[in-house]
């Protein structure tokens, strides 16, 4: 696959404050791109640059083949995004914020009014059209934010933190679509999120902290390197779990057990199989690859 972000050793400071330090990363076309750290690592600030809003003090930006520096209406013109709060006007009709965003993309008339059909059924919106947007709940206006960026069909699509605070049934609707496009159009996405069963579900992850990369890879390949698996053991006396020689942990009615790599877990079992009549192997998470690699939680909210 072709590359279709390619960022080249890209800098930005706000006075004394490094916000993005040295970055590097390429995005492959048609990948769910995840790009995860606490506030204040830097993802705003990179998203803000690509997309033309921030100028960058130094490195190359290419997207879609264009360079920012050159062509940045190309670029925006390939680019759909939604932001962690709504660009969208809040006394105007759900219709009507859309009609004056497709009219920036030359987009009017019957196409207009075609591409508003299709995204009103493909984000289930249609009954709200004719309702200010701010009369909307949260759920509801994410979704006519993602129809907004979608309007002109963008090559790819940006989603700064998406689903925060979202009804889990919006959720699912949003990732629904963005899946759909993404097998049908080939889109490519590019993620921030705190929620790290959405960062498991990409191709590849990024984990910036402090503007510098501290991970890369895929889920697979980060969990694999920065955590190990853990056995969960029913019906055993805690006599018994400490013979394995591993930590472990009493929870429940159960104790898990920490191991390497599912090898290891292996050789326990076969070592001890009396003690293994009840039990699951669980690798980790990417919640505690991002705690072992940044030493921080990743939560919520807004940053730089």
């Amino acid at each position: 696959m072709n590359n279709i972000i390619e960022i080249s050793h890209l800098n930005k400071s706000f006075g004394e404050v490094k916000a993005v330090q040295d970055l590097s990363f390429k995005v492959k076309e048609g990948e769910l791109f995840a790009f995860l750290g606490v506030n204040g690592a830097g993802k705003s600030t990179t998203i803000n640059i690509m997309c033309g809003q921030l100028a960058k003090d130094s490195g190359e930006v290419r997207i879609d083949g264009f360079d920012l520096s050159k062509d940045p209406d190309s670029i925006k013109r390939s680019l759909g995004v939604v932001f962690q709060n709504s660009v969208l006007d809040k006394d105007l009709s759900v219709r009507d914020n859309l009609q004056s965003r497709a009219a920036l993309y030359g987009i009017s008339g019957e196409g207009f009014r075609d591409r508003l059909a299709e995204l009103s059924e493909m984000l289930e919106f249609d009954n709200l059209l004719k309702r200010p947007l701010g009369k909307l709940s949260g759920g509801q206006r994410r979704r006519i934010d993602i129809a907004r960026a979608l309007l002109h069909r963008p090559k790819i699509l940006i989603l700064d933190e998406p689903t925060t605070g979202l009804d889990p049934q919006t959720r699912s609707t949003l990732w629904k679509v963005v899946g759909d496009l993404r097998k049908k159009e080939g889109m490519t996405v590019f993620l921030t999120t705190h929620y790290m069963e959405e960062a498991a579900d990409a191709d590849y992850v990024v984990i910036l902290d402090s503007g510098k990369i501290s991970a890369e890879g895929t889920p697979l390949t980060l969990k694999n390197t920065y955590t190990g698996d853990f056995v969960t053991i029913y019906g055993a006396e805690e006599a018994q779990v400490t013979k394995l020689g591993m930590p472990y942990e009493k929870i429940r009615d159960a104790y898990k057990v920490s191991v390497p790599d599912t090898a290891a877990a292996t050789q326990l079992i076969l070592k001890y199989p009396e003690i293994f009549s009840d039990y699951e192997i669980v690798k980790g998470k990417m919640d505690d690859v991002f705690l072992t690699v940044t030493g921080k939680k990743l939560t919520g909210g807004t940053e730089k």
